[in-house]
């Protein structure tokens, strides 16, 4: 190796050498400049003398992979100014220094240390320098230096992917580009032909080829078929070095597949189908499927049926199914076994999408035969028409015919027919029906007014297949007759008044009538026979179906007829004539000069001398506001109740109300016994007070009986003693039962309610002395402001 270095020594004296075309040289000459300007500047103009320089190293080349025992030596620096003395030391920095290249720091020879790669860098800038191991001067400026990699081939051609899809229309020309594939080798290709790839087919000949430079392959045979083969594996492989022998190689796999193109037209797999179909079927109904052949596929096997001939064109239609390509058949028109058994038809098949470049191949449609046989079923009657009408006059007679309907068996055996009527379409059973024949008469009298129509259905049913049966709707319509006498459209209230003068309209009167004549109404207005000439007021016929009633004398008096009755003849027009006689009742009315109605009573005229309306109904009013005011006062009293004695232990009021009791004097025999207090000892011991509630949890105490005749005042003394001193008596019975004023009676009153006249306050601090139930009493009426709250 140390012979194919090819060292070569430089000296830099009086001259620069050029060293190929690298960055170091746009550095030195940078270097050389920036030395002549420093020399310029130090001499001041004078002539510059060139410098010397001292270096002496070579520009260094290494092969890649060096598989050698020693390291690979690269090549030496030297300076003249190494004496051999060992006084300089070289010093190596830069790209991989001291670690992939080494230098002797004695004699300036630099090694690789490792194996080198050149894919991994072929480049490497290094930078050395001679220092003076006495004094550490540098003694030639820092230089640098490039060391290069060359390349061997060590790296075979890679493929951007390692398996690769591509499609090409079927039958396409020799020469049709499917895909272009791509190598790369990581080898120098400006270093010999390492890199120089070539590309092969090594599978899938003979049906494509590729470009050896550029990697296309196309198509290598004309008019392939999709429906023949569709997928193809082509193996392609990328030799470098030309394709020289030694050469490496890297191989890919492309699948090809060869798309649809219309270029098949669709067949019928047999020339004539057949199906059958019962005559009962449903329109709509389908009958068969066909379907025709197509070997392309999507939108290109995409296919059209028609009827294109054939006695059944009108009776039968094929549609096409988008998801399986199928015709269906369906029937169009109701078929009839007795009329026709068997119908021939042409059905024809066509791409929807053909393709202009293969006609010449021929037209794109087939033809094909049906033919459609028709089967006998057991068919329900048929009606001749869909539906009847019927007309009858509302007079008809119970039990005659007013309409047939006739029915008939389709078949050919030709059953006979009976007819019923669907009684729940006849509830009332007015009509029914001839079983045999059809005919329908009436069970009972029509009335139009009460129903002009009548909806029924006829049943029509095989007398030997009772399933077969068929409905039709019969629409009767009832025919007016004038059978109705016009009336009153109304009850009318007319009225005339006291004042009216002679011709002057009271009422104008109309009528109604519930038959419907096809010409229209026309009544007639007349006095009746009986009386002829009335008097009083006058009927006139306006010609339009209403007529006028109008006064014949002058004034009318409520005291000599308050009442009048009008009788008026009715009739019509129509044949028979009908009439019918009306009574109006015209009351005799007060009105005011404008012709308004005030009062229509007699007993209305006392009222009105003396007051006008309005008076009267305020004093109606006020009337009523003091009967309400009444009502309303008499029912608060009822509802007020009596307070109890005992609300709550804190109530100020009860104390007040057990006292506030005078009595109502010897006259009074509904609050007390007056003869228990005359006489004592008529008492009963076991009575109870009678103003005390029998639920009350106190019981009166028993004292000694009196058996001595005692005066009243002395009797009531001394019950007032015994009940003071009883601590279990109640605070409220005492005086409310002993209250009592008798003749002479020294004891005054003992109301509480006078008290509040004294003037002056009292002393009530000796209740607090009668024990814990006066205590609120005495706190109530013992402080100092109690007057004032």
């Amino acid at each position: 190796m140390r012979t194919c270095s090819c060292l070569s020594l430089f000296i830099w004296t009086s001259m620069l050498h050029v060293v190929d075309l690298t960055p170091l040289q746009e550095r030195m000459n940078k270097y050389l400049q920036k030395e002549r300007t420093l020399s310029l500047s130090e001499d001041h103009g004078k002539i510059l003398h060139r410098i010397k320089r001292g270096w002496m190293w070579n520009q260094f080349f290494l092969l890649e992979e060096y598989t050698g025992t020693d390291t690979q030596y690269v090549g030496k620096l030297h300076t003249d100014q190494d004496k051999g003395d060992g006084n300089l030391k070289y010093i190596l920095t830069g790209d991989g220094a001291g670690s992939l290249f080494i230098i002797d720091e004695n004699t300036g020879d630099i090694h690789a240390a490792k194996k080198l790669d050149r894919e991994e860098k072929s480049l490497y800038v290094l930078r050395a320098k001679a220092i003076d191991r006495k004094t550490g001067r540098q003694v030639e400026p820092e230089s640098e230096f490039i060391i290069k990699i060359h390349d061997i081939n060590d790296n075979e051609p890679k493929f951007t992917k390692d398996l690769y899809t591509a499609s090409v229309p079927e039958m396409s020309g020799v020469g049709t580009s499917v895909i272009q594939v791509m190598a790369t080798d990581a080898d120098d290709a400006n270093y010999g032909n390492s890199a120089k790839i070539v590309y092969s087919i090594l599978q899938g000949q003979p049906y494509f080829s590729v470009d050896p430079e550029s990697g296309v392959i196309k198509t290598a045979l004309p008019d392939m078929s999709r429906e023949n083969r569709e997928q193809y594996q082509v193996v392609i492989q990328a030799k470098d070095m030309g394709g020289q022998m030694g050469g490496l190689s890297g191989t890919t796999t492309v699948n090809i597949t060869l798309t649809d193109v219309n270029n098949n037209p669709p067949r019928f797999p047999q020339s004539t189908y057949q199906f059958s179909s019962p005559e009962s079927v449903t329109l709509g109904t389908p009958l068969g499927r066909i379907k025709a052949n197509d070997p392309d596929v999507g939108e290109n096997a995409e296919m059209e049926y028609s009827l294109v001939a054939g006695d059944g064109s009108d009776m039968f239609d094929i549609i096409t199914d988008k998801d399986t390509q199928e015709g269906i058949i369906t029937i169009k028109k109701q078929l009839d076994f007795e009329k026709k058994i068997l119908y021939t038809l042409k059905v024809e098949v066509g791409n929807t999408h053909p393709d202009p470049r293969f006609r010449h191949l021929g037209p794109f449609k087939d033809t094909a035969v049906l033919k459609i046989s028709v089967e006998d079923v057991d068919e329900p009657p048929v009606f001749s028409k869909t539906f009847y009408l019927i007309e009858v006059d509302e007079d008809v007679k119970e039990g005659s015919i007013i309409g047939q309907v006739i029915a008939y068996d389709p078949d050919a055996i030709k059953n006979l027919i009976k007819y019923s009527v669907d009684r729940h379409t006849d509830m009332d059973r007015i009509f029914n029906i001839h079983s045999a024949n059809g005919s329908i008469f009436t069970l009972k009298p029509l009335d139009r007014e009460a129903y002009p129509w009548h909806n029924i259905t006829i049943t029509a049913t095989e007398i030997n297949n009772p399933k077969q049966s068929s409905h039709i709707p019969v629409f009767i319509r009832i025919l007016d007759i004038n059978d109705h006498a016009p009336e009153f459209a109304k009850y009318y209230e007319t009225f005339v008044c006291e004042n009216a003068k002679p011709g002057q309209l009271i009422q104008t009167i109309s009528v109604m009538d519930k038959d419907d004549p096809p010409r229209g109404h026309k009544f007639f207005f007349e006095p009746v026979p009986e009386f002829p000439l009335n008097p009083n007021f006058t009927i006139v016929d306006n010609k339009d179906n209403t007529a006028g009633i109008l006064t014949r004398k002058d004034g009318y008096s409520r005291h000599k007829m308050s009442t009048y009755l009008l009788p008026i003849l009715i009739f019509d027009n129509d044949y028979p004539i009908q009439s019918s006689t009306g009574t109006l009742t015209i009351r005799v009315c007060a009105c005011d000069n404008q012709g308004n109605m005030q009062s229509c009573n007699a007993e209305a005229l006392i009222l009105s001398a003396g007051l006008s309306t309005g008076a009267l109904i305020a004093i109606l009013l006020c009337i009523l506001i003091l009967l309400i005011l009444v009502v309303l006062f008499t029912a608060l009293k009822r509802q007020r109740k009596k307070e109890p004695l005992i609300i709550s232990k804190d109530d100020v009021r009860d104390n007040i109300v057990t006292y506030n009791d005078e009595g109502g004097g010897e006259e009074d025999t509904q609050a007390f016994d007056i003869g228990t207090l005359r006489n004592p000892e008529a008492r009963e011991d076991s009575k109870l007070r009678r103003d005390v509630i029998p639920e009350t949890i106190f019981q009166i105490r028993r004292t000694t009986p009196l058996w001595e005749n005692i005066d009243v005042q002395d009797f009531i003394h001394r019950r007032l003693k015994e009940n003071d001193s009883d601590p279990s008596a109640p605070p409220y019975d005492s005086l409310a039962t002993y209250a009592y004023e008798g003749n002479d009676s020294i004891a005054d009153s003992l109301s509480s309610l006078e008290s509040l006249t004294v003037d002056g306050n009292q002393d009530y601090d000796y209740l607090s002395d009668w024990g814990p139930r006066f205590k609120k009493l005495a706190d109530m009426y013992g402080g100092d402001d109690s007057d004032r709250d």
